[in-house]
């Protein structure tokens, strides 16, 4: 009777331990599921670094083609800088370029000037044009604004006597022609004129030669007139 219990209960105790067992071996992974795992994770990783290279090369490519614009952008900045340039100078080269003028001797009145013991600038004070300023009637002196070619004319006379009337064109310090003129009785008159080129900042004027004379009244007589044919 003993043994009829006792046997029961050693069959219960190897059925509860066979079932730990079993939920042990359900709890602890076999090396083959960690296998696949560590392929999958490597997997992953793998087109992750390939991703990222690609990203890389991509932001590079990016970086140098935005590089390459900015070049560009300061190029055609710096060209257009350049035409803007060229076109004020342009604009300027227009606006001086617009040169001349004429004037008589005296404003009023009439009478001779000269004759003087030394060559002497004459100052022509009736000035009806003076386009681009460049002739000072306080002075006498024709300053060019531009480089380029001028073409000048003077014209001078005075009574017959002992003195001539004689003018010359001085260039800065040159004497480049001269007007001259003597008779002994009667209006007697002489004029010239040249053609120059001259650089920004050179000087024209008249000098009264020593020893002459030169007359002007309302009719104007005595002239000098300039004006610029091109620059260059």
């Amino acid at each position: 009777m003993k043994i009829t219990v006792i046997f029961p209960l050693l069959l219960l105790v190897c059925s509860g331990c066979t079932d730990q067992n079993k939920q042990i071996a359900k709890q602890q992974p076999c090396p083959q599921d960690i296998n696949a795992v560590l392929r999958e994770m490597t997997a992953t990783l793998t087109q992750q670094k390939f991703e990222m290279r690609l990203l890389q090369r991509e932001n590079k490519e990016h970086a140098a083609k935005l590089e390459q614009q900015e070049t560009e952008l300061k190029k055609q900045e710096t060209e257009l800088k350049k035409q803007e340039t060229e076109v004020d100078k342009l604009k300027q080269q227009l606006k001086v370029g617009q040169v001349a003028f004429s004037a008589s001797l005296l404003a009023t009145g009439s009478g001779h000037v000269g004759p003087f013991p030394r060559h002497t600038t004459l100052i022509f004070k009736h000035v009806p044009t003076n386009i681009g300023k460049a002739y000072n009637p306080h002075t006498g002196i024709f300053t060019a604004p531009v480089r380029g070619a001028y073409h000048f004319e003077w014209y001078i006379g005075t009574h017959g006597g002992a003195q001539p009337s004689g003018a010359v064109l001085v260039k800065n310090s040159e004497h480049i022609f001269i007007a001259w003129e003597h008779q002994p009785s009667h209006y007697g008159s002489s004029a010239n004129g040249v053609t120059l080129l001259l650089e920004v900042g050179d000087v024209v004027f008249l000098r009264l030669w020593v020893n002459t004379k030169v007359f002007d009244n309302s009719n104007h007589h005595t002239t000098f007139s300039g004006h610029l044919l091109f620059t260059m």
